[in-house]
């Protein structure tokens, strides 16, 4: 496979790199001495990089370079739990996950020689809050803004697989990384004996490992059988009180200060309801059916490797 940019043939095409999945995905794919090149709104620094810009009615600028990837996997939006889900953020999640994917997918589209597969993420968010009832591709979305915003954001990807690309909705569970995401957020507490469960506790939460995301995708990738919607979550999802105690059992440390729903709702209002303390119990029936082999199923597996 060609290492140089330009209008080479072969490699991946990926957005959202500098994020937490984007990062591990590219030193994934690095190891595999991939090319790797990086899509980007500003002005490209290398060879490595080309330049987009998804809000705009001709988003590719340089069409010649987006010919021939063997894959796109495109990861770009606001995150979700960043901020109080106030009107403009709302907007800002809509805006730059829907409208990006519409863009690059009508754009992989056109291409006389298209990517044979996309990659593009979702979330396990899709399902709402669902209680004890076990979940898996073929369950219907839920409620919500968040549900509804993944069941479009999934939608707007249509003219790719309308063109004949193959396109896969990573259905993100809470991914589980030392240096970014959710778990990077609670070390800190529970490291001080602080932590505790989030309300109460009995919502199931589907989580998956860095690690086995990256193989995951990878697996997605060179399986011609893997389309549609994908689970990416551990077959074995828990409860937020046994999360809080499996972490707090390995740090060593109490987690007796659990936080009460009122005030997760005072402080960050609808998102609490959606993100922090909807129960979404998802299996993922999609990859045990292709043999996908998690390396890091079970929690502690997953968090002792983490922890390290």
């Amino acid at each position: 496979m060609n290492s140089d940019g330009g209008n080479t043939t072969g490699g991946y095409l990926l957005s959202g790199a500098s994020g937490m999945i984007g990062a591990a995905l590219r030193a994934g794919l690095s190891q595999h001495q991939a090319r790797v090149i990086q899509l980007v709104r500003r002005t490209p620094v290398s060879n490595q990089e080309v330049q987009w810009n998804p809000a705009s009615t001709s988003p590719i600028f340089s069409p010649q370079s987006f010919q021939g990837f063997d894959a796109a996997i495109h990861l770009s939006g606001a995150n979700v739990a960043a901020h109080r889900w106030t009107p403009a953020y709302r907007r800002e999640m809509a805006v730059s996950r829907v409208n990006s994917t519409r863009a690059l997918a009508t754009a992989l589209a056109s291409l006389d020689s298209p990517p044979r597969v996309l990659l593009v993420a979702s979330a396990v968010g899709i399902y709402g809050d669902r209680g004890d009832e076990i979940l898996d591709e073929s369950s219907l979305p839920g409620r919500g803004f968040l549900a509804d915003l993944c069941a479009l954001w999934e939608t707007v990807a249509r003219p790719a697989s309308a063109a004949g690309i193959r396109v896969v909705h990573m259905r993100f569970g809470v991914v589980l990384s030392p240096g970014a995401g959710a778990l990077a957020r609670m070390l800190p507490l529970f490291r001080l004996g602080l932590g505790g469960k989030l309300g109460s506790g009995r919502q199931w939460m589907s989580w998956i490992s860095v690690d086995d995301l990256v193989a995951a995708a990878l697996f997605a990738i060179a399986s011609p059988t893997l389309e549609g919607a994908v689970n990416f979550v551990s077959p074995h999802p828990v409860t937020n009180a046994e999360f809080t105690r499996t972490l707090a059992g390995l740090l060593h440390r109490p987690a007796i200060f659990p936080a009460p729903s009122f005030a997760l709702r005072l402080a960050f209002g609808k998102m609490a309801d959606e993100a922090l303390l909807a129960s979404a119990r998802v299996l993922p029936r999609k990859l045990l059916g292709a043999a996908f082999q998690f390396s890091q199923p079970t929690l502690p597996e997953a968090l002792t490797v983490t922890l390290k």
